[in-house]
């Protein structure tokens, strides 16, 4: 980045950082280019390219949940819920998978994985880990975290993270990724060792950089808010369908009065009798037949959930960018100052009022030799400010390059899955609307044959 002369100060606020252009192709060329793209950042970088190879023969599945009791960090008992990963190697050859290696991991681990890759790869849209309680849940559903149905919807949602991650060009390759599902102990160990959370972004550090940046990059302010608002619109959404699972419940529950009825009416008719018990048992097959639907409806609503997540790993990558371009401001914002002040030593000039220029009236001028002495130590100061301006100018538009990149692979991603997902819930409503349809046509036949 070129500076300004040092007359004009307000020249060097450093415009937002710029993209190198935006990434053609995004999905195609992160995963096509994946070799040549994804050695960065990560602590395990360059001692990966057999496990990269390995983690592309193998097949990986979260395959039971089991529930323990332990003693926490703080000493006491704690009931938790621990999930078995197995990993599976597959020979192409003839299509056989053989079990490698097999684990048991609490879902704070997966936690902790996830907070490890956020922090080493802060310009990648992290998949997000399913929910740790229930929400958007309608009445009949449990919002216990211990509850069997709850947990298995997680144990498929861990899944679902893990192969996320492993499908990702750039995260699949890390080692810290590749432990956790090989090395069953020690691994907490291995991962703090990496000083993660050292690297970790404080929160108002960053609430402090979203107010105070002054260029901010329109592309990444736009993300910003289509991820609130995908946010807002999934709420919704998903409240919109609890609401609807709880009267379909009732209607469907209701209809169990009709076999009831029914049935104590066939006990008074002799001809119409039988027709009559029959339709009772249709309409006791449709009531009880919700508790099915309902619960195939809920992996359709984790879909979404999943996506509902996903809108804050999308903000995570804008307040990273928010700080880099904030802290790319200051730098240029120092260098500026120390300009103007190494000119007026210079010169003898002082354009702004300082305390040093009030100390200077006060208690007379610096002698030549303090001046010279200034100068130098201010001009050294400059250089090591260009330097780290220029640096930081380099990391800022790698990071847009790379950022963009992941982004345009995400929404890629997010238009299919969405889709599909609609699809599919579109196509189970119908299938419950023709089994309705099923249930009243037999209960007519039932009718026609008193």
């Amino acid at each position: 980045m070129e500076q300004a002369p040092p007359d004009a100060p307000r020249q060097l606020q450093p415009a937002p950082l710029e993209p190198l252009g935006l990434p053609d192709a995004g999905l195609q060329a992160a995963a096509g280019e994946g070799d040549e793209g994804a050695r960065e950042e990560g602590p395990g970088d360059g001692t990966m390219t057999e496990n990269n190879f390995w983690l592309k023969k193998i097949e990986i599945s979260v395959s039971e949940a089991e529930k323990r009791t332990g003693r926490n960090a703080m000493n006491m008992q704690e009931t938790y819920t621990a999930y078995l990963i197995e990993t599976r190697s597959v020979d192409h050859t003839d299509g056989q998978s053989v079990l490698t290696d097999s684990l048991w991991r609490r879902y704070s681990e997966f936690e902790l994985l996830r907070n490890y890759l956020l922090v080493y790869y802060p310009h990648v849209v992290v998949p997000p880990l399913p929910e740790k309680r229930a929400e958007f849940v309608w009445h009949k559903l449990s919002a216990d975290n211990m509850d069997p149905d709850f947990v298995e919807r997680r144990r498929i949602g861990l899944e679902n993270f893990l192969l996320r991650v492993a499908s990702h060009p750039i995260l699949c390759r890390d080692k810290i990724f590749y432990l956790f599902l090989t090395q069953e102990g020690n691994w907490k160990e291995t991962v703090n060792e990496t000083g993660f959370q050292l690297k970790a972004d404080s929160r108002l550090k960053a609430l402090n950089a979203t107010f105070r940046v002054k260029n901010p990059d329109k592309r990444f302010t736009e993300l910003k808010h289509y991820s609130d608002e995908l946010q807002s619109v999934i709420s919704h959404l998903l409240r919109v369908r609890a609401r609807v699972a709880d009267r379909l419940y009732g209607v469907y529950k209701v209809h169990g009065n009709y076999g009831r009825v029914f049935s104590e009416w066939s006990a008074i008719e002799k001809e119409m009798g039988d027709g009559l018990q029959s339709a009772g048992h249709h309409m006791d097959v449709y009531a009880s037949s919700i508790d099915d639907i309902l619960e195939d409806e809920e992996h359709y609503a984790d879909q979404l959930k999943e996506y509902l997540f996903y809108a804050e790993a999308l903000r995570a990558v804008c307040r990273k960018h928010e700080l880099m371009q904030y802290d790319l401001e200051m730098a240029a914002q120092d260098l500026a100052s120390k300009k103007q002040q190494c000119e007026e030593l210079a010169t003898g000039t002082v354009r702004t009022f300082s305390l040093k220029g009030m100390t200077t009236k006060l208690f007379g001028q610096e002698t030549p030799e303090q001046r010279e002495a200034r100068i130098k130590v201010l001009e050294e100061q400059i250089n090591e400010g260009e330097q780290q301006l220029k640096s930081k100018n380099l990391e800022g538009r790698e990071f847009v390059k790379n950022a963009w990149a992941d982004i345009e692979r995400f929404k890629e991603q997010k238009n299919h899955d969405l889709k599909e997902a609609l699809i599919s819930y579109a196509v189970m409503q119908i299938s419950m609307c023709k089994k309705g349809i099923q249930v009243w046509t037999n209960a007519k036949e039932c009718f026609s044959k008193m």
